[in-house]
């Protein structure tokens, strides 16, 4: 049995799935938050919320790793612990640089933080060649409109330091380039209180069907999962509406793009982490869209291990822990998994979901999810929105993506205008 370091977590699934492994390898965990009523808030009716079962629950200042650090360090004395994680995107070169600190296994602070760094990102691949869209960093908005005048358009703007699609947004012309940096301006601090960086990240619009490549490198060696592909929607926004695993992908794309996916890990440094890449398959080959050292979102490690056995929240822990990860396949009886998510196009408060029974116990099913009456909607422009979700498997090949997108036609949500 070990001990873990938890730096704080998202509210959604990994702040499940993690606790779970956590727990099913006999292993207890520590969870260090600056804000409890975070996670209280999000606990289910009539339930303590997963995180809550550590064994010990500290109140730490997460959002300063000066003031962080010292006080880590005295529960490291008393608490002595094993590895240290989050499943936040906000706080992995936060965890990275505990675990350094304290000696323990981990991926190097320097490489998380210019991977989480959406421009650091664009920057450290373009030095090492490895394909991406065409791009500039701009300090404000006179600035982009300079850029994206050299650049072209379409083009895509993106926050550097946001996560879930929030403000990426495909502009097609100066007037929509001005309105997402007013945009971005009037949003200075993220959904954990850290001052955001001002910068804009302009990027050339690629074309093609996207998936991820989910790796896990450890000691060195980089070992590729599987790839997933995507499928995205609410444009001018980026709102991924469903996924399928494995990808269908022919031999050469799929060689094309784990190459690809490995050298950008591989050009950032990072070692000791579980990886999310989401790729482009453009007419000139694969191309970057950003690197995630963390297990991927949307329950795309659900479906991983639907089909395949591996658990990549269980990799995730014994990579902080500095073993050797079960990367072992295992016969689940499932070709193929998909998850399509239920995407509100207008606003309102939920009132019910047509053909919500016909779904739940369907053959095939693996989760069903639905928000709850009286939810408030709004028109979805980030992953934040959804109303819930439907999760297939198929047994004989890759059908799961279309038997999930039958489920969800049957499914109609009943907004009440407000």
């Amino acid at each position: 049995m070990s001990h873990l370091l938890v730096v704080e977590s998202w509210v959604g699934s990994m702040s499940r799935l993690l606790p779970r492994a956590l727990g099913e390898a006999g292993h207890h965990f520590t969870f260090l938050t600056r804000d409890l009523g975070h996670y209280l808030k999000a606990a289910p009716e009539g339930a303590d919320h997963p995180l809550l079962t550590a064994r010990n629950i500290v109140t730490a200042p997460t959002n300063d790793v000066g003031l962080l650090i010292p006080q880590v360090e005295s529960l490291h004395a008393a608490l002595r612990f094993d590895g240290v994680v989050t499943s936040c995107d906000y706080y992995l070169p936060t965890a990275a640089r505990i675990a350094a600190r304290l000696g323990l296994p981990g991926p190097s602070p320097d490489a998380m933080e210019n991977a989480c760094r959406k421009d650091a990102t664009r920057s450290v691949l373009a030095a090492a060649g490895v394909p991406g869209p065409r791009f500039a960093v701009c300090t404000d908005a006179a600035d982009a409109a300079l850029a994206a005048a050299d650049l072209g358009y379409p083009l895509v703007v993106k926050p550097v330091d946001l996560c879930a699609g929030m403000f990426v947004r495909r502009v097609d012309d100066e007037a929509q380039l001005a309105e997402a940096c007013r945009a971005l301006a009037a949003f200075p601090y993220n959904a954990r209180g850290q001052r955001r960086t001002p910068h804009i990240l302009l990027e050339e619009f690629l074309r093609g069907p996207e998936v991820s490549v989910e790796t896990v490198t450890s000691r060195g060696v980089a070992h590729v999962v599987g790839v997933t592909d995507k499928s995205i929607g609410g444009a001018p926004a980026f709102v991924e509406t469903g996924h399928m695993f494995p990808a269908a992908l022919d031999p050469e794309a799929l060689a094309a793009v784990t190459a690809t996916a490995l050298d950008a890990g591989a050009a950032l440094g990072l070692d000791d982490v579980v990886a999310h890449t989401e790729i482009k398959l453009t007419g000139d080959g694969p191309r970057v869209v950003e690197v995630n050292p963390r297990p991927a979102g949307n329950r795309i490690t659900e479906l991983i291990r639907h089909v395949t056995g591996i658990d990549l929240a269980a990799v995730c822990v014994d990579v902080a822990l500095g073993r050797e990860p079960d990367l072992r396949r295992r016969d689940t009886g499932l070709r193929s998994a998909a998850i399509g998510f239920l995407v509100p196009e207008t606003a309102g408060t939920l009132a019910s979901f047509d053909g919500q029974t016909d779904v739940e116990g369907g053959d095939g099913v693996l989760e069903a999810q639905f928000a709850e009456a009286g939810h408030r909607v709004e028109a979805a422009d980030s992953n934040n929105a959804y109303l819930g979700h439907i999760m297939a498997g198929d047994t004989t090949g890759l059908g799961a993506r279309q038997r999930v997108e039958t489920l969800l036609a049957g499914v109609r949500p009943r907004l009440v205008r407000s």
